[in-house]
């Protein structure tokens, strides 16, 4: 069945690789700081990471018809720019070539699918809830730093969902550029390298404490921190997303593009929120056009990687987290309605609720791991007691 392109699409996909890349490329910068690699290479990482993730979304959504969304694992950035004194940068290549076999070997395994069969709709609820929250609350924070634009966009959202319901985000959005424009708030100093940049092959080298000391920890943190929630995310809205497939996909991602700088692909959670939501489409068939066009988008950016840095440091903090957070809201509000509704599973709900939302680490491995894992064992405990 064929699918109409919409606007709503247009902007959607726009709005999950601004997301996408505001909300963390500084740590990718970091962690290739922390590399010392050189410009090129710094580009070169832009490219690979861009293309990974616009080429894998566009496989994954045209091949499912759903909005399956990839990104760069961030943990895994955060685990680079923390983790790696005295690593080279080809000893790094050489870990990240173990981690996305890894995780293709998990993909073709399909146990890691069948454990995400396991997670009661409740749980994956307050798992999305849990993850986004914080991307919602930094849009009403930024109301308090930048008063006149977010206080222009939200009510513009307002008028939006009172007249124009489908197009209430692009109409903030809209409105919160223009608010921008006219009060100065856009850095025009800021400098555009606008060719497109060029790939810059590392030879990797293989170095077995390196292997296990990085290797192993990038691949655990990107399937605790970043495939459970993505998973999570697309079961909340709804959909039953091909786990194994996904990550087979992204696991060869990675194995193709670590020499270049695609240290690790994995699937989105939270951008892919705005894609599976209902600001994308009404009807939840066609919502996978908007990851499509995330998918081009990212692939058009990643061309451009050596103009990215400049792109980001224009834009106004303020306009970014409350334009993320307005595409949100309806997300989170049906997360957290589907993770209460049942007052059977409220209690295991709200624990896994909080404890995503506290940002806890345990052993380098990040909240929503640990939120599933306490969650699913008090809903065990609770849901077998007697009544």
């Amino acid at each position: 069945m064929s699918h109409r392109l919409k606007a709503s699409h247009l902007i959607a996909g726009l709005i999950v690789v601004v997301v996408g890349y505001t909300s963390s490329v500084a740590v990718i910068f970091q962690a290739i700081a922390a590399l010392e690699a050189t410009q090129a290479q710094a580009a070169s990482w832009m490219l690979a990471l861009g293309l990974g993730m616009g080429v894998t979304t566009l496989i994954l959504s045209l091949a499912t018809r759903m909005p399956v969304l990839t990104a760069w694992s961030t943990p895994g950035a955060a685990l680079l720019a923390t983790g790696i004194e005295g690593v080279s940068l080809p000893e790094a290549i050489g870990a990240f070539l173990l981690s996305g076999a890894l995780v293709t070997l998990t993909g073709l395994s399909g146990w890691f699918e069948r454990l995400a069969n396991l997670i009661p709709h409740h749980l994956a609820s307050a798992l999305l809830a849990g993850v986004l929250f914080a991307f919602g609350l930094a849009a009403f924070e930024a109301l308090g730093t930048d008063t006149v634009l977010v206080a222009g966009m939200g009510a513009s959202f307002l008028a939006g969902r009172l007249l124009l319901p489908r197009y209430a985000v692009p109409l903030a959005l809209i409105t919160g550029i223009a608010i921008a424009a006219l009060t100065g708030q856009f850095n025009t100093t800021a400098t555009l390298d606008l060719s497109i940049t060029q790939p810059f092959f590392v030879t990797p080298a293989f170095n077995w404490t390196v292997l296990l000391g990085l290797g192993v920890p990038l691949y655990v943190v990107t399937m605790s921190s970043q495939n459970i929630p993505g998973v999570m995310t697309l079961r909340g809205a709804g959909y039953r997303p091909p786990v194994s497939l996904a990550m087979t996909v992204t696991g060869l991602a990675s194995l193709l593009l670590a020499p270049f700088g695609g240290f690790a692909f994995n699937l989105a959670a939270i951008t892919a929120a705005i894609s599976a939501g209902p600001e994308a489409d009404d009807d939840p068939r066609s919502r996978y056009l908007a990851s499509v066009m995330a998918g081009v988008f990212y692939s058009l950016v990643g061309l451009g990687g050596a103009a990215v840095i400049g792109l980001f440091l224009i834009a106004p903090p303020a306009l970014v987290a409350a334009i993320a957070g307005l595409a949100l809201l309806g997300t989170i509000g049906n997360s957290l309605a589907g993770a209460l509704q049942s007052p059977k599973g409220r209690e295991a709900a709200l624990i896994t609720f909080m404890i995503a939302l506290s940002g806890i680490s345990f052993f380098g491995i990040g909240a929503p791991f640990w939120a599933l894992i306490i969650g699913y064992g008090v809903d065990a405990l609770l849901t077998r007691r007697p009544t």
